[in-house]
């Protein structure tokens, strides 16, 4: 690849997105970011160019993406929180897309979801669901990426079910336990969207880790890896949903949703194709579990406070 070639990624100064930057960054590749938060702290502040997503405003974004060889695009909201929805998600990445052709950008790599849905009642795997056929039929050249959960890093669940268990006697689970997930390293996703992005081919992949466990394996395995006791008590949805409010109050986030207990326990993070990551999350816990759970990684700050507010609630 050119040295003089620009790739852009949504949101490179938070955690997906970060990880494409760093590889594309290593290759040579000019990269330029669209964020809600352009001055946020960063280490990649001062190596790329940071530039307002300007939804409303299609034309300054067709702009902005004039020039760029492949877009990459992770934004998405994980739960709705003020004006920020799902809804408003599908309607911004829609423009998006629509500028991205406007703009005459080559390929579009985009991040999804394992076993989105039109019909789904989960907000989350529906809306994915219309992104996926919106890009299908765009005319654009597209790779379409399904990741299940994320590890590596402060990633959301597998840190914070870390620390939860280092600080808390027993660890509260939504039914049986049974249902089951299995995880990407944030690294070998980032590999996987570099290779989409050099593609020619239209195609849609899940993009899933070389282990499948349970909900009481995972739990177990993350104990085993920090040196720490799982104590599992199994409650109903309700009961689980309202500890995780409670705590929240505590470390001023949303720690868990109805919905996300749903997706979770209806097996919606997994898949039935081959694994397409490398690492192993149980090696890769063995040698971060200094590390794994030490600080609480916190949702609402690391997408909704202000750029140089204090992150009060890291713990």
């Amino acid at each position: 690849m050119s040295s003089q070639e620009l790739h852009i990624v949504t949101g490179a100064f938070g955690y997906s997105g970060a990880h494409i930057a760093q590889k594309l960054l290593k290759q040579g590749i000019a990269v330029k970011t669209l964020t809600a938060h352009p001055d946020r702290p960063s280490a990649l502040q001062g190596q790329i160019e940071a530039a307002p997503f300007d939804f409303d405003d299609p034309d300054a974004l067709t702009r902005t993406l004039t020039g760029a060889r492949v877009l990459y695009n992770t934004y998405w909201v994980r739960f709705d929180h003020g004006d920020s929805t799902h809804h408003k998600a599908v309607r911004n990445t829609k423009t998006l897309f629509e500028s991205a052709k406007r703009a005459g950008v080559e390929r579009v790599v985009h991040v999804s979801i394992t076993k989105p849905s039109l019909d789904s009642p989960l907000p989350y795997f529906k809306g994915k669901a219309e992104l996926e056929q919106t890009l299908e039929e765009s005319g654009l050249s597209y790779e379409i990426l399904r990741p299940t959960v994320l590890f590596g890093g402060r990633d959301v669940l597998i840190n914070n079910i870390a620390w939860i268990l280092r600080r808390f006697p027993f660890f509260g689970v939504a039914g049986n336990g049974s249902y089951r997930l299995q995880p990407i390293y944030a690294d070998d996703l980032a590999n996987l969207a570099i290779e989409g992005g050099q593609s020619r081919e239209n195609r849609t992949r899940d993009a899933v880790g070389p282990e499948v466990f349970t909900f009481d394996e995972l739990i177990r395995a993350v104990a085993e890896a920090i040196g720490v006791r799982a104590r599992l008590v199994h409650m109903p949805r309700w009961m689980v949903l309202a500890a995780s409010r409670a705590l929240g109050l505590f470390v001023k986030d949303i720690i868990l949703t109805g919905d996300e207990i749903d997706g979770l326990s209806s097996n919606l993070l997994l898949s039935d194709d081959a694994p397409t990551g490398r690492v192993v999350l149980t090696d890769w816990m063995r040698t971060h579990n200094a590390e794994l759970g030490a600080s609480y990684a916190n949702e609402l700050a690391r997408h909704f406070q202000p750029p140089n507010s204090v992150l009060t609630a890291q713990h």
